[in-house]
């Protein structure tokens, strides 16, 4: 389905900009993460995620360093890994509850980690980090846009040293999260949202 998609802008070329897209916001006044429980096949096709990768990517990158790299997980690569994940949980504190939690990661057919880099520099640490995190969330938002279920997960093994290890990562590298994708085989419930007035102000200059 990827060649669906608008093909990539040439470098310089002007794009539009306060043009009103109102089926996107209707998108995102519905938006809703599906739950990892529920993704079953079919999955992305190959060109596909390769569509989805390349919307991804389209996030805001102060100093356009590429902070962020991505980890495909499927297939037979995907099963042995969540294996050696769940052997890495029997060493945990409360085994029982590590091995528990892996079900996110074993139903999905798919799964794509998403690295975040920090790239030694100018540009702040904290910035970069946020790029990825706007990586994980479009990602999440194109692959419900194409049809598909999503869910960005952050589990203990996001922050594990040795699957860490496992995945490849080098010095300065962290998992901004395993997103998670299929066709999800119910629908996902509208949750409690938060009260936007209470959490927002306007500043003021002080008298």
């Amino acid at each position: 389905m990827s060649d669906t998609l608008p093909p990539e802008p040439e470098f310089g070329a002007a794009l539009p900009i306060g043009d009103r897209h109102q089926s996107v916001l209707d998108f995102l006044a519905l938006r809703r993460s599906a739950s990892a429980a529920t993704l079953r096949a079919p999955a992305p096709t190959a060109g596909e995620l390769a569509g989805l990768l390349r919307l991804a990517v389209r996030v805001p990158d102060h100093g356009k360093l590429s902070p962020w790299r991505f980890i495909v997980l499927e297939g037979e690569a995907k099963t042995a890994f969540a294996g050696q994940v769940e052997a890495i949980a029997e060493a945990h504190p409360d085994a029982e509850k590590a091995r528990g939690a892996l079900f996110k990661l074993k139903l999905p057919p798919l799964g794509v980690v998403v690295v975040s880099r920090h790239i030694p520099g100018k540009i702040p640490e904290w910035e970069q980090r946020l790029s990825a995190g706007a990586v994980c969330i479009t990602l999440v938002n194109a692959a419900q846009a194409m049809g598909y279920g999503a869910n960005w997960i952050t589990d203990w093994y996001s922050f594990d040293p040795k699957v860490a290890t496992l995945l490849g990562l080098t010095e300065g590298e962290q998992i901004a999260g395993f997103v998670f994708l299929g066709t999800a085989s119910e629908a996902p419930l509208e949750r409690v949202r938060p009260d936007v007035d209470a959490i927002t102000s306007r500043w003021a200059p002080a008298k």
